[in-house]
């Protein structure tokens, strides 16, 4: 049987003009992911990859790039799930977390919760000596000027 991938590069109204790059980033980890399948990488291993290779492309909502929440800082959520066991992994609200999927994975893989959420989560993160990074490496200019332009206000163009 032939591997198959599938990712999605967010769920909003993507622009038309923004198109070609969001299927190039999906495109991307998809195919990159079919190759760490063929070299015998875990299906669980492969998923995490490949949704770092989301959370590192800056079109995407995802890591580096996010969507600021209402204080303007970038928050993320992310969650993990193995479909041999159905166990998962989940964080929600972390911060100064570039790869919010792996640490969903590490919170998998220590069982002890299914889900941490905001300082919990980052406490758990460094705990595990889990690297994290300052907000403003998450922040990307693009983000912060729509974020400014709700404030503003109050309505969303992209």
């Amino acid at each position: 049987m032939e591997p198959s991938i599938i990712v999605h590069g967010g769920a909003w109204n993507i622009p038309k003009r923004k198109h070609e790059s969001h299927l190039e980033g999906c495109r991307r980890a998809v195919e990159e992911g079919i190759e760490f399948l063929l070299d015998g990488m875990s299906a669980l291993d492969t998923i995490e990859r490949a949704v770092r290779l989301l959370e590192d492309h800056p079109v995407f909502d995802a890591g580096f790039g996010s969507f600021l929440n209402a204080a303007g800082e970038v928050e993320i959520d992310a969650m993990i799930m193995d479909g041999t066991d159905l166990r998962f992994g989940a964080v929600g609200s972390v911060q100064c977390i570039r790869h919010s999927v792996s640490l969903a994975r590490e919170v998998l893989e220590d069982g002890k919760h299914s889900m941490l959420v905001g300082k919990g989560a980052l406490r758990f993160a460094r705990r595990i000596g889990m690297e994290t990074v300052t907000s403003k490496e998450l922040l990307m200019d693009r983000e912060l000027e729509r974020w400014k332009e709700i404030q503003l206000d109050g309505t969303f163009t992209s």
